[in-house]
């Protein structure tokens, strides 16, 4: 009972079940009547939205695309913002951080299964380590416009984040900080599998 009562679990279960909504597949299937996680990559994330999309509705894909970018960025940060103002600790406040990455990366409506996580990971990070995620951002935009692989783009920013960090805040707690890259990471090992044998597909 008093798990169920306890504020910290309870923030804890909605950050990875709000997290987990897959809001991809929602609009995709919504909107362009198309199922993501059965073409292109198989993710529910914007890029494969834009991908899936483009095929059948150039104008709506990237509508699409930008609204899953902007909802799974906001979902983690929407449960970390009640969780401030009612006031928890800065450790449950990262626990809720580490919660969101892992609902959308393995979501419970979807059989544990998920997307690549960067959107939430970047949504979370700007309410924690907002000059550090600004910092990613720049990296990832000037890799996006020169590389146009959107894994190698997305995890060079994940990378400069991190080593940010400890620039920046060498004396803060940097293991949820690392758990998320990690699990960023894991989550594109196919991805870095293709870049390596070069068969991974350019943005376009």
């Amino acid at each position: 009972m008093d798990f169920i009562t306890n504020p910290n679990a309870l923030f804890f279960i909605a950050a990875y079940l709000v997290g987990g909504i897959p809001f991809g597949l929602i609009l995709a299937k919504k909107f362009a009547g198309v199922d993501v996680k059965a073409s292109g990559s198989k993710s529910i994330g914007a890029t494969n939205v834009l991908r899936v999309v483009k095929e059948t509705n150039p104008a709506l894909a990237k509508k699409l695309g930008i609204a899953t970018l902007a909802l799974d960025a906001l979902k983690g940060v929407l449960v970390l913002t009640i969780a401030y103002f009612v006031g928890l600790s800065e450790a449950t406040l990262w626990g809720i951080a580490v919660l969101a990455v892992l609902g959308h990366c393995f979501s419970p409506y979807l059989n544990f299964e998920g997307g690549k996580g960067v959107a939430t990971g970047m949504g979370v990070m700007m309410f924690m380590l907002p000059l550090e995620t600004i910092i990613a951002l720049v990296v990832w935009a000037v890799m996006a416009k020169t590389v146009r692989i959107s894994s190698v783009s997305s995890l060079t920013g994940v990378l400069s984040l991190l080593i940010a960090s400890f620039i920046i805040h060498p004396q803060m707690a940097h293991a949820p900080v690392v758990l998320i890259v990690f699990i960023l990471f894991y989550k594109h090992i196919p991805n870095i599998i293709r870049v390596v044998k070069g068969e991974e597909k350019r943005v376009v």
